[in-house]
């Protein structure tokens, strides 16, 4: 059978081109050999239950596993206790023989459960099912392991977290007087079970549930790193013989998606199903080419998918981190990480920001896109004048396919004083660099894309990096805070074109200063032309 990239549901070595996640394992293995009970709450579409199918399989040898998955248990469960514990008697069964091959037909607890599984006995609540669990583990003849997938699906409900508080009750018993219990237990979902909000009653306020104070902190990285990305596209390369280099391609994909699992096999799959296809040519370097990786990322930023749905739906239900993230992308402004604060501990947990050094920041070069192109999109900034211009003047930018950059910065200068030149220092030092990119981006839509370099965004400098047909601009956004600070910045900028391998470089400041020289003008530093925009 011919291997895929897979982006919806498990992952199966036999069919899809996978990262090698058995250093991960090993990882999550010796918690298990130590007894531990955790939780694996990662966002969506990272990877869980994959890395739960095969740590069910590396475990098979010691262990006897029970991997389950709540979600596949009914809402109609959760109604008392009486209907959880038969739904999660059948589960646990059925997935007893799924995923072992001897089944414990001598074990007395299994002989049990199956035939209470089979009535509707409305005596059977928490304790008896409990009773038979320990009785279970008691008589199986390996530790037994329990995985919980989904298992944020059913956190809503007290009876899942009276379920929690009875796993609680005997790992302590465990730990104080040696009963037999579960060796180890994990519970897989997006949401932090320790951190989950319910209301114990209708008429009390929301608390903080904390039956899961036991849990060992888990501490393995799910994302993927260079090396792995560059493993998965070695394995696919060997197969089809592209030509690729393997390096440059490892290098372009991480750099845009920061190793978030699900934007890997969704470059991937576009570049091996959607690009390549498209081309006339039997062989595939054409597409696993940095031109390839592109069109890509263009068609990846365009698509509708639940990843994305939940990013942006996220912004409403959480209008303080919708400010914050405005903030953040479009003034540069620091942002203490703080997680005691409710909206970014839940962006947190979704995958949507991370903690950089104390600071804020989007998690990966994707998701700021994504993000800048909902915000620019919007009806409020698209009826700003400055876009109706933009629009207006876009076809003049592009000549024989090449974006003419010095021309956009002339006509955004032009427009800009037009008609914001007598508005306040604090108005421009807040809307000037969100305006040029806005003004720029019906220029480049569709054929280009832009980012902002996350390591010199800041309040005073923001670098913009535009990628159109495969040729790059390197464009400097500043706030004006005189020379000294601008012959720096234009060193800066000098390294910074060094990295990218440029010769031409761009520079836009706003300047308060009242006898400013509104324009473009050139300057040589070394060997760089540097174009500078003052408005």
């Amino acid at each position: 059978m011919k291997k895929r990239f897979n982006i919806t549901g498990l992952c199966v070595p036999e069919k899809h081109y996978m990262v090698d996640i058995s250093g991960r394992l090993k990882e999550i293995r010796l918690l298990i050999d130590e007894g531990a009970y955790f939780t694996i709450n990662k966002a969506r579409q990272y990877g869980k239950t994959t890395t739960l199918h095969a740590l069910s399989n590396a475990l098979a040898d010691s262990y006897f596993v029970v991997k389950m998955d709540f979600q596949s248990l009914g809402s109609a469960s959760y109604k008392n206790e009486n209907t959880f514990s038969h739904a999660f008697a059948s589960g646990f069964l059925r997935s007893a023989k799924l995923f072992n091959a001897n089944v414990p037909q001598e074990n007395p607890a299994f002989q049990t459960l199956c035939k209470i599984s089979e009535t509707s006995e409305e005596s059977f609540d928490l304790r008896r099912l409990f009773l038979l669990l320990l009785q279970f583990c008691k008589f199986s003849s390996k530790p037994v392991v329990l995985m919980i997938d989904e298992a944020d699906s059913a956190s809503n409900n007290q009876v899942f977290l009276d379920f929690l508080s009875q796993l609680r009750n005997y790992y302590l018993e465990r730990e104080a007087i040696g009963t037999i219990t579960f060796q180890s237990v994990i519970l897989a979902g997006v949401y932090d079970v320790k951190n989950l909000k319910r209301k114990i009653r209708q008429d009390e306020e929301h608390t903080m549930n904390s039956p899961w104070n036991i849990a060992t902190k888990f501490k393995v990285d799910m994302s993927f790193t260079k090396s792995d990305i560059e493993g998965m596209l070695k394995e696919y390369e060997t197969e089809h013989l592209t030509g690729m280099n393997i390096r440059e391609m490892a290098e372009l994909i991480y750099s845009d998606t920061s190793g978030y699992p699900y934007l890997v096999s969704a470059f991937c799959k576009l570049i091996d199903e959607d690009i390549a296809d498209a081309e006339i040519s039997d062989s595939k370097l054409s597409a696993w080419t940095r031109a390839g990786f592109l069109k890509a990322e263009r068609m990846l930023l365009t698509e509708k998918n639940t990843l994305f749905d939940s990013l942006i739906g996220k912004l409403a239900d959480y209008p303080e981190l919708n400010s914050m993230l405005k903030t953040l992308l479009f003034t540069g402004a620091d942002i203490t990480y703080n997680a005691d604060e409710p909206s970014l501990d839940m962006a947190t947990m979704f995958g949507f920001i991370k903690n950089q050094n104390g600071t804020v920041q989007i998690a990966n070069r994707i998701f700021e896109m994504r993000l800048y192109n909902f915000y620019l999109s919007s009806s409020d900034m698209q009826n700003l004048e400055i876009y109706k211009v933009s629009q207006r003047d876009k076809n003049q930018f592009i000549s024989d396919g090449r974006l003419n950059m010095r021309h956009i910065l002339e006509k955004f200068t032009e427009h800009f004083h037009e008609l914001y030149g007598d508005s306040s220092d604090s108005f421009i030092e807040t809307v000037g660099r969100r305006f040029f990119l806005l003004y720029l981006r019906p220029i480049i839509n569709g054929a280009g894309n832009y980012y902002v370099e996350a390591q010199t965004r800041d309040q005073r400098r923001t670098d913009v990096i535009v990628d159109y047909h495969g040729e790059q601009f390197i464009i400097e956004m500043k706030i004006w805070h005189g020379n000294e600070y601008n012959k720096r910045g234009e060193r800066q900028l000098v390294q910074y074109l060094d990295d990218y391998h440029q010769n031409t470089g761009y520079m836009l400041s706003f300047n308060f200063n009242k006898n400013k020289q509104v324009g473009v003008h050139e300057i040589m530093v070394g060997e760089k032309l540097l174009i500078e925009a003052v408005v």
